[in-house]
């Protein structure tokens, strides 16, 4: 597929090297040549300086034969008279625009084939807004995420040592829950992947990741690890996009204080929230953490623009006894370093976003897409089409699906009802079909498996 990608800050960065690694053909405009350039010594892309609103510099990128145009600049204006110019004059067949603004949002109208012509919009701070407030519900988790229009969950826990089910074999969640159903669907072990099955033991440090029904997600968390108490007290530091986000979404349920550096948007902040408690101050000074009781705190979020400022002002919190502690980081590389020592949870902006962008270019019937842990697996949600003649899942039992090694089908949704899978469960059409890859290089014989053969149209 041919890819054009507006863009080279962390989103667009994050999605070329998505991109990249499956032998698509992509080219990146932005306006910085030094950003350009360091992403070209890492990918096999091509790279073009310059304004990407402008029509001349759309067409040196190859806008007349592009697949699918991807505008995730900074500037939501520019994104969205790209994908009007790539419409009227280029016929563009795929438009996806990054949009921050709640003014546009909430017209939709505004995206719509009379105007800018944006067949998809996306809004990666809303995106994570959503996904820290999942992380806040359920505390004892590391991801929560839904599929199905949130009537599957997938969520990933830490084994921890005296759990429910540390040393003992998988099977036991099943004897031991029988009215529940879920389905353990991979365990990374010091950060590599074991392919679960009724004999595995989980280890303390196991991270598991199960799926059952978002009902059922509550049940399934107490036998894997002992359940937290429910958060009241959240504390967040950074009143930028997704701090103010956030805030407004959890005020209402939680006791909300908020640490902003600036003065002005601190004033910002007190007018347009109604119950969040704003502080100006600096998140990383350890005597305003003791003097607003961060001990008391249930989950503390740094969520500047800052990493550094993030990873010291979640590290303080914790030393100053928050139970649960959140920390943005923008540069890929640290996360990892960060996560799971004294920060329970490192998240990356563009890892949590990317997943919204790579279902629109999954092949096949791909109706959602997570990126899991830092981009190295995947969760899918496929749709399942044709019937046993024209289709390579439809009509077989999964034991007869030619899955890829590592490849595993976790649950069904079928009309509202979530399945989840066994060996002898046979997939219908129009099914939504969740499968787990535990390396993203294995996706696209996934996506092979759910096409119909051309005699199906």
């Amino acid at each position: 597929m041919k890819i054009l990608i507006l863009g080279a800050g962390q989103v667009g960065s994050t999605v070329a090297e998505s991109l990249a690694s499956e032998a698509n053909d992509i080219t990146v405009v932005d306006t910085d040549g030094e950003k350009l350039r360091q992403l070209q010594d890492r990918l096999d892309l091509r790279t073009l300086t310059g304004n990407a609103a402008h029509p001349s510099v759309l067409e040196q990128a190859g806008i007349a034969d592009t697949d699918m145009l991807l505008a995730v600049t900074q500037s939501d204006e520019v994104n969205m008279v790209a994908c009007k110019l790539a419409a009227s004059l280029y016929n563009t067949p795929t438009r996806i625009a990054r949009i921050r603004s709640t003014d546009f949002l909430a017209r939709p109208e505004v995206f719509s084939k009379d105007n800018f012509c944006v067949d998809f919009s996306i809004c990666p701070e809303q995106i994570l807004t959503d996904y820290i407030v999942k992380l806040i519900e359920f505390p004892e988790a590391l991801q929560v995420l839904e599929f199905a229009n949130g009537k599957a969950s997938l969520v990933a826990v830490r084994a921890f040592e005296g759990g429910p089910l540390v040393d003992k074999p998988l099977s036991f969640l099943r004897s031991h829950m029988p009215q529940v159903e879920a389905r353990v669907a991979a365990i990374f072990r010091q950060d590599r992947p074991i392919t679960p099955a009724g004999d595995t033991v989980v280890q303390e440090g196991d991270e598991i990741f199960f799926i059952a029904a978002t009902d059922n997600i509550r049940s399934v968390l107490k036998e894997m690890r002992r359940m937290d108490k429910p958060a009241k007290r959240v504390m967040i530091v950074g009143g930028g996009n997704i701090g103010r986000r956030l805030a407004k979404a959890l005020e209402h349920d939680y006791e909300v204080k908020l640490i902003e550096y600036s003065k002005k948007s601190c004033q910002n902040l007190a007018g347009e929230l109604t119950k969040t408690l704003v502080l100006n101050g600096d998140g990383t000074d350890e005597k305003l953490l003791q003097e607003e009781h961060v001990g008391d705190v249930d989950v503390f979020c740094a969520l500047t623009n800052d990493d550094e400022n993030n990873i010291m002002s979640a590290l303080l919190a914790k030393q100053g006894g928050a139970h649960k502690v959140i920390a943005l980081i923008n540069r890929s590389a640290y996360v990892g370093l960060v996560q799971g020592g004294k920060i329970d949870i490192a998240l990356s902006p563009a890892h949590v976003t990317i997943g919204s962008l790579l279902a629109y270019v999954r092949q096949g019937d791909v109706a959602v897409v997570h990126s899991l842990r830092r981009g190295a697996a995947e969760a899918l949600e496929l749709v399942a089409h044709g019937d046993r003649q024209s289709s390579r899942v439809v009509g077989r039992r999964i034991d007869e699906i030619d899955l890829p090694a590592g490849a595993t089908i976790g649950a069904i949704v079928r009309g509202g009802e979530v399945i989840v899978a066994h060996r002898d469960t046979v997939i219908e059409e129009e099914d939504h079909v969740i499968v787990f890859a535990i390396d993203k290089k294995m996706v696209k014989k996934v996506e092979k498996l759910f096409q119909v053969s051309i005699g199906f149209f």
